[in-house]
């Protein structure tokens, strides 16, 4: 039995850390608060006197290969359960058990003499390598504010989901909307966790239009060409385009919630139908959140190289996507999430590789956070319309592509990264030999 110091308490402050061990193994440690407790206990070894508990398990979920270190985590019968953010196998952080049926391994933590340590059955000399907290971390534009107009406007504390959503909608400053967008997703989730969730407020009516400030807007075709990233003008061009995708992302998934919180299912009687359930909301909503992480990233590295959000012409070719499809959650989660989200995996290695070849380490770093959660956000779009399609006893697979043929503009085209999109539940069955609708315009994806 190996006890690996994983460092001092006074060095702990994420809710997540990737641990990297000597041997090539890969784990995950949470650093979560102790869950009430109506009755006295004695302080379990991996507590803390201040009331914090660790936990470690797997890195990678046994089912797929999915990153644990990004799972989400819900209190369920007085204990916590980690969803994997690919297939949402769940899987208690004590035990490792899962409601699948199936198990990861977990490993005993130990909190004494002001350290973690953590105990790994083994007859090899293991040593920890590095300790990488996981983080959410946006990067927001806060410098002095002088008037009350340079803050954001919040709600009150009764407002609904949906008021909230409409307002991130109607906020023209993008500032503003990611520290809004943070803001909810973080309301939303806490309220999960207590005896009072926050109100959808269902019926609340969607803006056409999301409101954006005034920039200088062109067609999706007359975006000059980014080049190959060679010269600091065409990375600046790239992270730009980017950038103006990842704000559109975010009005898109505050826009779901809004616009569809009416949703029923369809079914052969009236009894049969159902409503979509409160994980819905919380899933667009994290993705909400992630696309403003994004957005920041990108808003910040233009600053670092001397630029910013707004010097170059934008588009707004995915909100005409969304316009297309604001009749049918069906439709718009096969377009938005399933076709330009799925794009993005596969453009992504390659926008990656032309910033490593510039030796622009800084921006390789935030591209490799936006395209690992884009998998989980292609995930989420994947798992919702399964979800619909099994209510209503209809096959994914055709229900995807009768609407990319009915809505999407041009042709899906390769290269695929097929692995990507696999761990995000898309196979080829999905994409391979697909078209839609005949269009002059070939609308960027991402997001």
């Amino acid at each position: 039995m190996a006890l690996i110091d994983l460092g001092p308490l006074t060095e702990s402050s994420h809710t997540r850390y990737a641990i990297h061990l000597s041997n090539g193994k890969r784990l995950v440690l949470f650093r979560l608060p102790r869950i009430a407790s109506s009755e006295s206990r004695p302080m379990a070894p991996n507590e803390t006197e201040d009331g914090w508990i660790y936990y470690a398990m797997e890195a990678e979920c046994p089912h797929a290969g999915g990153p644990m270190t990004e799972a989400h985590v819900d209190i369920e019968d007085s204990a916590y359960v980690a969803s994997c953010p690919w297939h949402a196998y769940d899987f208690n952080v004590e035990t490792g058990e899962s409601s699948y049926g199936i198990k990861t391994c977990t490993f005993p933590v130990i909190v004494q003499h002001g350290k973690v340590s953590l105990k790994i059955a083994t007859k090899e000399n293991v040593e920890l390598s590095r300790l990488e907290p996981v983080s959410d971390q946006v990067k927001f534009k806060h410098g002095p504010r002088e008037t009350a107009a340079e803050s954001p406007v919040y709600l009150d504390d009764n407002a609904t989901m949906c008021e909230w959503c409409v307002h991130i909608l109607k906020t023209s400053n993008p500032e503003h909307k990611i520290e809004l967008t943070t803001h909810l997703f973080s309301l939303f989730a806490t309220k999960e966790q207590s005896p009072s969730p926050m109100r959808l407020g269902i019926g609340v009516i969607a803006p056409d239009e999301p409101v954006r400030e005034e920039q200088s807007k062109v067609e999706p075709w007359q975006i000059p060409k980014a080049g190959k990233g060679g010269t600091l003008k065409s990375r600046i061009a790239m992270l730009h385009a980017l950038a103006n995708i990842e704000q559109w992302a975010i009005d898109l998934a505050i826009d779901i919630c809004v616009r569809f919180a009416t949703f029923h299912t369809m079914a052969p009687s009236q009894d049969l139908s159902r409503e979509l359930p409160r994980t819905f909301y919380y899933d667009w909503l994290k993705v909400a959140n992630d696309e403003a992480k994004h957005f920041s990233l990108l808003r910040a590295r233009l600053e670092e190289l001397g630029s910013h959000f707004g010097a170059l012409p934008v588009h707004h070719g995915l909100w005409e996507s969304a316009a297309m499809t604001a009749h049918d959650l069906r439709a718009r989660i096969s377009i938005i999430a399933l076709v330009h989200e799925a794009r993005g995996l596969d453009v992504n290695p390659m926008t990656i590789e032309k910033f490593r070849k510039a030796n622009d380490m800084e921006s390789v770093d935030s591209l490799n956070v936006i395209h690992n959660d884009e998998i989980t956000h292609v995930t989420t779009g994947h798992r919702w319309l399964t979800w619909i399609c099994e209510q209503e006893h209809t096959d994914p697979v055709h229900v995807f592509r009768s609407n990319v043929q009915r809505y999407f503009k041009g042709a899906v085209k390769g290269p695929f990264n097929a692995e990507a999109r696999a761990q995000a539940g898309m196979d080829k069955r999905y994409y391979e030999g697909l078209g839609g609708h005949s269009s002059k315009a070939n609308i960027i994806a991402g997001g």
